[in-house]
């Protein structure tokens, strides 16, 4: 490695979860369900938006976009966490290890801007109405999660770039299950304080500045719901932002707990296990708040099945 920043390492250990042979066995079937779950309901997500026709609009161009964010992220840390389950030295090359970093934060950067961009497209249909088409065009939201992704890579490689350049000459076993920025800053015998910095700013910028636009947005939105006088046009209102707002909670909850405390409250224990639960859980849980929970999303599966089966029958 270069002698420039005295890295010595070439690979990083996982100490991953357990040594027990039956939890291993256990933990590796949970995270297969799991994992199973989030690849048939993300990717199903998105091929029912591209096939119903109904669903060709901004909010499920965006719900799109999501579903692939989710299997992406996912994707890019739960196939190596089942393999390293099943193996004694649950090793990841010094490349391999900021390869994950980076596509995992690119993607969770991503997410929380998608989140808004869902939550501005619910603020102009339910606030604006009339404007919707104006601002709201196929075009206008192509740019908007195009600028989403951008903003997504390259928060992740400021990330990857300061962590990456750091020292390594203590030891290479990470007290977690995949290459994330905290636990990776523990091992370094270089100054980090620079970097703690970086990752609280950009964590603050991108997750508080996010949830308060969101916040923002809904203020309005309740505003204008209230002043609506039939009940069932509150409740029709209403319902379009519930699964928004669950998924919201849940992932900005998970998130904040994280990166936005104090580093004296840092423990490898509690952090694994929100890790699992953003990493594994989050992107298994959101098709499942889409789908359950949205009349429109419902229907349209009915639709593709009903014709699937009368394709079948004929």
């Amino acid at each position: 490695m270069s002698v420039r920043n005295h890295t010595v390492v070439s690979e990083f250990i996982f100490q991953g979860f357990t040594s027990f042979l039956n939890q291993q066995v256990t933990l590796f079937v949970v995270f297969l369900v799991i994992y199973v779950i989030t690849l048939v309901g993300n990717l199903g997500i998105i091929v029912l938006i591209k096939i119903d026709p109904q669903l060709h609009t901004p909010m499920y161009f965006f719900l799109g976009n999501l579903s692939f964010v989710d299997f992406c992220y996912s994707t890019s840390i739960t196939p190596k966490t089942l393999r390293d389950i099943l193996l004694k030295k649950k090793a990841i090359s010094f490349t391999g290890c900021f390869v994950q970093m980076y596509v995992f934060i690119a993607m969770a950067t991503t997410e929380c801007i998608l989140f808004v961009l869902m939550a501005y497209d619910r603020y102009v249909a339910i606030c604006i109405p009339l404007l919707y088409t104006t601002f709201m065009s196929h075009r206008k939201c192509i740019k908007m999660s195009v600028g989403a992704y951008a903003a997504g890579f390259l928060n992740s490689m400021i990330h990857t770039i300061f962590t990456s350049s750091l020292s390594f000459c203590h030891s290479n076993v990470i007290n977690h299950f995949f290459c994330e920025s905290l636990p990776l800053l523990k091992l370094s015998c270089s100054d980090t304080s620079l970097n703690e910095i970086i990752i609280f700013l950009c964590a603050g910028l991108n997750m508080v500045g996010t949830l308060l636009i969101i916040l923002s947005s809904y203020s309005y939105i309740l505003s204008t719901i209230l002043r609506i006088h039939s009940t069932k046009g509150r409740n029709k209102a209403f319902s379009t932002c519930a699964s928004h707002l669950v998924a919201v909670i849940i992932f900005y909850g998970t998130m904040i707990f994280i990166y936005l405390r104090p580093s004296s409250r840092y423990s490898h224990d509690q952090d694994r296990v929100a890790s699992v639960f953003y990493t594994m859980v989050i992107p298994m849980l959101n098709p499942l708040i889409y789908s359950l929970r949205n009349k429109v999303v419902k229907e349209a599966l009915r639709r593709v099945l009903r014709r699937k089966i009368s394709f079948q029958v004929l």
